[in-house]
This record gives structure tokens, sequence and C-alpha cells, in this order.
């Protein structure tokens, strides 16, 4: 990734997590640390409805971990900031990368290939 890139970081939690925003801040220090620049943030909660909770370890979809809803709102959000890539925390799988790539209209990369920071 180009340094100073701008990037999107996108969370996905279950319902029982009440803790995601301060790992959803601790990605993005990560990030910071490591040249990049957040310039925006989207979590998808799971199982914090009703019926969710049986799923909540899930993802929505094995194609794109997200909600349809959501990619789209990422996408949105990629395209308003002109996004270099979006930042799952999560690690993805290679088609999930695809499949969120072609969607996205940007990289998609798991926090997870981040080298950690001293």
């Amino acid at each position: 990734m180009p340094e100073e890139a701008g990037v999107v970081l996108v969370g996905y939690f279950s319902g029982k997590q009440k803790d995601f925003a301060a790992l959803m801040d601790t990605a993005a220090q990560q990030a910071t640390k490591h040249g990049m620049r957040v310039v925006g943030r989207i979590v998808q909660r799971r199982g914090v409805s009703d019926g969710g909770a049986r799923k909540m370890s899930l993802p929505y979809s094995s194609r794109t971990l997200l909600s349809y809803g959501k990619v789209r709102e990422v996408a949105a959000l990629c395209e308003q900031t002109k996004a270099d890539a979006a930042l799952f925390l999560p690690t993805l799988t290679e088609r999930q990368r695809r499949v969120l790539t072609g969607m996205l209209g940007c990289p998609a990369v798991s926090l997870a290939d981040v080298p950690v920071a001293d």
C-alpha cells in the first residue's frame, strides 16, 4: 500500500463485544503507525437484533463477511473519501478479498496483513 494511503477502517463484531469502539481505535492507531490515514470507519455488528444472537459468531455472507447493505455503505464511503483501500479488522479469505475488491472499487485488505508496529 502506498505511503500515506487513505483507508476506510471496517470492523465486524459480535453483539456481545462491548469494547468494539476501543478495538477500532487501536486498529486506527496501528494503521497510522504504518503511514496510513484513516479517512472513515464503519462497523457491522452481528447479534444485536432478535434472532441474530444464535448466529453472532458467523459472517453475514461467506462471500463478503458483511451484509449486502453494509457493503454498499462501505463502497459509498470509499468513493466519497477517495480511499486507497478498505482495511478490515477481521482476517479476510482470498475469496472475500477478491469479491470485496470488486464491489468496493478499491482493494480490500485485512489488518492482519499490516505488520505489527514496535
